[in-house]
């Protein structure tokens, strides 16, 4: 057996081909709502501020930090970008390929119960925001109960 180069990881893959740092400026476009992106992105310092487009121009949907991460919906579904990725001030990022998710999960089975963590998280967040606005008002119940049950469609959709 030979010994490991310095950039190879336990599996004997380049892990340089999958992962890699990279920089943004202020308000620099990360992602696009509409691309076909098949990576993911760790907050490694600064922000990142999620807008997503609509008829009344773009909504800020959430804004992460370091240690987060986004564009994990493109990456685990295969589908085009929901909404698009700015950075919020100086910014890097760890940017990690779909090839190199599957071995960063058989590297460190943590990212993956911390990444399962915080997407939970987020739908719990969504769930009460969504419930407030009802409660207030700003949606109807019948708009509740449609979005609240989208798991029903979309779980249809699956191939």
């Amino acid at each position: 057996m030979r010994p490991l180069a310095y950039n190879e990881g336990m599996f004997g893959h380049d892990r340089f081909a999958y992962e890699f740092q990279k920089e943004f400026l202020d308000r620099e476009l990360i992602f696009s709502e509409g691309d076909a992106g098949r990576e993911l992105y760790i907050i490694q310092e600064g922000e990142i501020v999620i807008e997503k487009k609509s008829a009344q121009g773009p909504v800020n949907l959430a804004t992460f930090r370091k240690g987060d991460v986004v564009g994990e919906m493109s990456l685990l579904e295969s589908r085009p970008r929901f909404a698009s990725a700015y950075a919020k001030g100086p910014t890097r990022v760890l940017v990690i390929k779909a090839g190199g998710f599957l071995l960063k999960i058989r590297r460190d089975p943590t990212f993956a119960f911390e990444l399962l963590q915080s997407l939970s998280m987020r739908i719990r967040v969504t769930n009460e925001r969504l419930l407030e606005a009802a409660r207030i008002g700003n949606l109807s119940p019948e708009l509740l109960a449609e979005v609240l049950s989208i798991h029903e469609s979309s779980s249809a959709e699956k191939p």
